[in-house]
């Protein structure tokens, strides 16, 4: 029986190899940094060694745990709310609408005319898309109305960023659209950080609050109600929570795909099958695949860099193909 020991274990390794990947992230670019400038231009030394280290390698650094962070944890607790071990945070047409929200911003110029307007508007895209979800559940088959309504926004965030695409006024705003979709952390700045880090934050929050719920939803959701249980308000906590992490993670990165689906599955043998008990370990571990991906694709020789969302669909399609056939066999 896998207990606390074995939780507080796998936390402390994640934590301690993210650390150090994290750091090393900091030495790694296109532009060659000496140990002494790396070390100098993060702490506040001027010149060319400063720009590279605050104005691009450290906002790219703390972006990718931010976005890997809210994408593990919203995976772990959208597979406990669903009971679906192929749930991760596109099931619910969330991170959909955010990019919707993006891509609106783009196609109209507006984030030509004011920077942010992106981020902005693609958070409020994934806010709509919470509170429609939390509009549309209720008290009989709440489980399958969330998944047939996120899928139903999924569908139309996807049928209307084509239309966008299709109806673009010149190509620059095609290419433009199709690269934000892509996702990555490049060309990113310390402002998308203090715009998204508050809304991840309250998002980690509202999530490693419902493990509780979720523990007790795995007993069914009439054994959680007799374990006073607010099943419909969980479901509404958790969808908040994601709403809130994710959209604000791709409102500024992009889509990054299969990471919420990836991480719960690895930490799962170390500490078990109850959702609280994977939730924090889900979080560490996204943060380290987001970084450690993210460090990757810097170090592969090409000529332009591979987009991370790009680098994480290649590893993520082939493991959810072996999942799905892991599954096929349990069943049989």
């Amino acid at each position: 029986m896998l207990g606390r020991s074995s939780e507080f274990g796998l936390i402390a390794a994640l934590t301690a190899t993210t650390l150090v990947v994290a750091a090393a992230s900091l030495f790694i670019g296109y532009a060659p940094l000496a140990t002494r400038e790396v070390i100098d231009g993060l702490f506040g030394g001027a010149g060319t060694a400063g720009i590279i280290m605050q104005d691009i390698r450290l906002p790219r650094m703390i972006l990718g745990l931010m976005s890997g962070a809210a994408l593990g944890i919203s995976g772990a607790a959208l597979q406990g709310l669903l009971r679906n071990p192929l749930a991760e945070p596109g099931v619910m047409g969330i991170a959909a609408c955010a990019s919707l929200g993006a891509v609106i911003a783009i196609y109209f110029g507006l984030s030509k005319e004011f920077p942010l307007a992106l981020p902005a508007i693609a958070m409020l895209g994934a806010l709509a898309a919470a509170g429609i979800l939390s509009a549309m559940s209720g008290r009989d088959n709440g489980i399958l109305i969330l998944i047939l309504a996120g899928v139903a926004l999924a569908n139309l965030a996807a049928a209307l960023m084509a239309l966008a695409m299709n109806l673009a006024p010149n190509p620059w705003a095609v290419s433009e659209i199709i690269y934000w979709l892509m996702g990555s952390l490049k060309d990113r700045s310390m402002e998308e950080v203090y715009l998204a880090a508050p809304f991840v934050a309250v998002g980690l929050a509202l999530l490693a609050f419902s493990g509780r719920a979720l523990d007790a939803l795995t007993l069914g959701d009439e054994a959680a109600s007799s374990l006073g249980i607010k099943v419909l308000s969980t479901q509404r906590l958790v969808t908040l929570g994601v709403a809130l992490a994710v959209g604000a993670s791709v409102a500024v990165t992009g889509a990054i795909a299969f990471v919420g689906l990836i991480v719960p599955h690895l930490c799962r043998p170390f500490v078990g099958h109850m959702p609280s008990r994977l939730l924090w370990p889900s979080a560490i571990g996204g943060a380290l695949l987001v970084v450690a991906a993210d460090t990757a694709v810097r170090l592969v020789p090409s000529g332009p860099e591979l987009m991370l969302g790009v680098f994480t669909s290649l590893i993520g399609v082939p493991f959810f193909l072996w999942l799905v056939f892991k599954l096929r066999r349990e069943v049989q």
